[in-house]
């Protein structure tokens, strides 16, 4: 990594209705400002601004992407704006044309664009920040770090669905998601186990309102559960995970749906707020299956069920397991779930350490199994400081 010499990244982060930011040191991960605005696009956007202890609540007039960042960008003090070395821009989708971190010039904003069929949610508001972050930095260097870049070393075998060929031909393949979580965590659990990455077969657990496994050999991804959008794999907050995709069909014609009917369904009324009935958030369902909700104990258990029977999957395709790391909010706070999880995953010589576990996720990270041959643990992701770290490469 390029040396900071005290310089600091901002790090943007647009999603389809919310921005945030950051400005950090790549080298530590100190944050001097964090930043972030919700209902961007609609009325009622609000900025909230936060530097040290000290945070400030505003309202944005014009909501659209280039009037948010302004504001946000107006937040900085002269110092701080002349002290960004880059400006690293997470987007969710590279399709099969990044492969890595890119610096963004007018070229790759135009193949940006035609992606945007890929991920119609969130490519808009990715290309729109980095936009507004060009016009109000001109001289600064944009990256680009992209979600699908890191499972791009997956072989064919992995990536292929077994649709007609002319789908191919249209980009129809299994992507993934959540890359630079799954990335930074690998390294830092190599790092924990004082062991060298390239000699780890991983399976990494990013767990939260969306959900992911990666399979991660040689430090690179070899599989993981998503696949051409982050609907497939595992269920997630409001998400159903895999299908049978016969479903659609089926439910489509009794209930009169549309696909974009059908797909708002899946994306948004499904998961574990589908199979509770009550709500997607992992922590108010433990706390009704502790209260004898037969839903939400139900939802839980099929959570835990889809990530075990994952993660054997993901076993077989490196060979053998050497460690598995929970990660995301769920993934690092939710001890009870790892318990679950561990509870199905003996055969690999998982067994947990229950002390260890309730103590770890809250502000360490560790291991939460007993000494065997697989070790299980518990690393923080922090995705905006890997960000910042492949942007000063490339500032």
């Amino acid at each position: 990594m390029r040396e900071s010499d005290g310089c600091r990244v901002l790090v943007v982060n647009c999603g389809s209705s919310s921005v945030r930011l950051a400005l950090l040191d790549p080298a530590t991960g100190t944050r001097d400002l964090t930043a972030m605005a919700e209902r961007v696009g609609s009325a009622g956007t609000t900025v909230w601004v936060r530097r040290g202890v000290e945070q400030r609540r505003e309202p944005v007039a014009d909501g659209s992407y280039p009037e948010v960042l302004r504001q946000l960008l107006a937040a900085l003090t002269d110092t701080e704006r002349a002290g960004v070395a880059g400006v690293g821009h997470r987007v969710v989708h590279g399709g099969q044309r990044f492969a890595a971190s890119t610096r963004v010039d007018d070229e790759v904003l135009g193949e940006l664009r035609e992606l945007i069929a890929l991920a119609p949610l969130h490519l808009p508001g990715n290309i729109a920040g980095i936009e507004a972050a060009r016009q109000a930095l001109p001289e600064t260097a944009q990256v680009a770090v992209f979600d699908t870049a890191f499972h791009q070393s997956m072989p064919p075998v992995a990536y292929r669905y077994a649709v007609p060929q002319d789908w191919w031909e249209h980009g129809v393949r299994r992507y993934g998601f959540h890359g630079t979580s799954h990335r930074y965590v690998s390294r830092a659990a190599a790092d924990l186990l004082d062991r060298p990455l390239a000699e780890l077969r991983m399976v990494t657990l990013h767990l939260g309102n969306g959900c992911s496994a990666t399979a991660i050999q040689h430090g690179v991804s070899i599989d993981t559960s998503m696949g051409l959008t982050p609907l497939e794999g595992l269920v997630m907050g409001t998400r159903c995970g895999d299908l049978d995709p016969g479903v659609l069909g089926y439910i489509g014609r009794r209930l009169g749906l549309d696909l974009d009917g059908l797909l708002d369904e899946l994306n948004t009324r499904s998961g574990l707020l589908g199979l509770s009935g009550l709500s997607h958030d992992m922590r108010t369902l433990c706390q009704a299956a502790r209260d004898g909700s037969p839903p939400a104990a139900l939802a839980i258990e099929v959570f835990c069920y889809r990530i075990a029977k994952t993660v054997g999957a993901l076993t077989v395709a490196l060979g053998g397991l050497d460690a598995l790391v929970f990660t995301g909010g769920i993934g690092e706070h939710a001890a009870e779930i790892r318990e679950a999880v561990l509870g199905r995953l003996g055969m690999f010589g998982l067994r947990l350490d229950r002390p260890a576990n309730l103590e770890h996720g809250r502000s360490t990270a560790g291991r939460i199994s007993e000494p065997g041959e697989a070790v299980a643990m518990v690393v923080a992701t922090d995705e905006e400081l890997l960000i910042a770290r492949d942007t000063m490469q490339l500032a």
